[in-house]
């Protein structure tokens, strides 16, 4: 059995730690948790840290246990918010719970006979808790003194918190108490932002049980330029295909500084420490190379999707990016060009009005100026060279009729070095 503390030193996760944790996790297989509330109907990459540890826990030969927060999600969790979460659906909460289990498949092992990962809902035990039972078994435990001198609380008292938000920590608190009673789990494992809650729920095991839990917490996920993991001009990073394409999924990691890089290869790889170490040893020799930028995106890009959408996703960037040709392009199957589609602006048009269009008005009044500004500049740009379709320079004397549609509906326009547009026929 792997040291689980060992593991995480030294791939600098540990921010902090209970008393007795180290002596717990040596002296058996251990029962640990976190939380996830399903405010999305998909997990995104600024969860991944903590779905890491709960796969890394495993794989340490410890027993992981993943918590939907269906009550949690109804209340919102104040840690690190400047303001109040809006209340989400109970129908909106139910969907999101049933979308995000199934990416939980992806990184744990559900089968395994010893140590395989479990899934529980918070709201299985809240369902029928009322108020009043709820206030002489928990609230009775806590003090306000003690609630009072949590960050997550502190830090909104001057713009407010509500009664709501005030009491998230004691119902975090009784998910632990809960699980530590009824399912034997010893350890609440959380981004160092959950330190407050977590707390609260070896304090209430305590106070109620005289028992003993623990808890571990990660340091919070930051970009070397100070911006917010996962976040891009566009929005999240999901998991779910649908709301991040694997390609632009696979170019987020392709795309993270050197800085960046040499922290996340080992937050995020699951290979083996001497693996790591050597990939990181020949990205100093050959940082020009960026092989921990291209080893990440690989290794991520294949375990969130797959091993075919690892190779569109580079099939996509290699015709984007690299030298490519027609025949390239040509020998894509659907997914390849809904990768591409994927990829850049879209534009769509009747097919009648390109069959009837000379090139000059498919690149301007039949694409409604969205590619080039006028006529004059794409005669310009073609005389100089600047203009291709379907990765073919267009000249002077290209005629619609020289034009090859992909799949008989859609061609790829490039403008320049960089700027591509997807013309999709209908």
């Amino acid at each position: 059995m792997k040291d689980f503390l060992e593991e995480l030193k030294w791939r600098g996760l540990i921010h902090d730690l209970t008393p007795g944790v180290e002596e717990q996790l040596q002296k058996e297989m251990t029962l640990g948790y976190i939380g996830f509330d399903p405010t999305s109907d998909s997990l995104h990459i600024g969860n991944m840290l903590q779905v890491m540890l709960l796969s890394i826990f495993q794989k340490c030969g410890h027993q992981p246990i993943v918590l939907i927060g269906g009550a949690t999600g109804m209340v919102g969790d104040p840690s690190g918010k400047s303001k109040e979460r809006k209340f989400l659906d109970e129908d909106l909460l139910i969907h999101n719970q049933n979308r995000i289990k199934k990416q939980f498949e992806t990184f744990l092992d559900f089968k395994k006979s010893k140590n395989k990962a479990l899934i529980v809902n918070n709201f299985d035990w809240f369902k029928d808790f009322d108020v009043l039972r709820f206030l002489r078994s928990v609230g009775k435990h806590i003090s306000i003194n003690y609630m009072l001198a949590k960050d997550s609380v502190k830090n909104r008292l001057e713009s407010g918190i509500s009664f709501t938000e005030f009491s998230y920590q004691l119902i975090q608190g009784y998910d632990f108490y809960w699980l530590w009673k009824n399912k034997n789990v010893k350890i609440q494992m959380g981004g160092s932002d959950q330190w407050g809650n977590i707390v609260s729920g070896t304090e209430l095991i305590r106070r109620k049980a005289n028992g003993a839990a623990f808890g571990i917490t990660t340091n919070l996920l930051t970009k070397s330029d100070g911006g917010k993991f996962g976040k891009t001009e566009e929005g999240n990073i999901w998991l779910d295909p649908t709301k991040t394409s694997p390609y632009n999924f696979y170019q987020f990691w392709l795309n993270i500084s050197d800085e960046d890089a040499l922290k996340y290869i080992k937050i995020f790889s699951m290979k083996e420490r001497s693996f790591i170490e050597d990939l990181i040893k020949n990205s100093t020799e050959k940082p020009e190379f960026r092989i921990l930028q291209n080893h990440i995106a690989d290794e991520l890009t294949e375990l969130v999707h797959s091993k075919e959408s690892l190779n569109i996703a580079k099939k996509t960037s290699k015709i984007l990016f690299g030298k490519s040709t027609f025949d390239d392009l040509k020998s894509l199957d659907k997914n390849g060009l809904e990768s591409i589609s994927s990829a850049v602006p879209n534009i769509t048009i009747p097919k009648k009005l390109f069959e009837n269009s000379e090139i000059i008005d498919l690149l301007s009044t039949s694409t409604n100026n969205k590619i080039f500004s006028s006529k004059s500049e794409i005669r310009r740009m073609i005389k100089d060279g600047g203009v291709s379709i379907n990765k073919v320079k267009v000249d002077e004397n290209h005629s619609i009729k020289n034009l090859k549609l992909l799949d008989g509906k859609y061609l790829l326009i490039q403008k320049g070095k960089k700027k591509y547009y997807f013309i999709i026929m209908k």
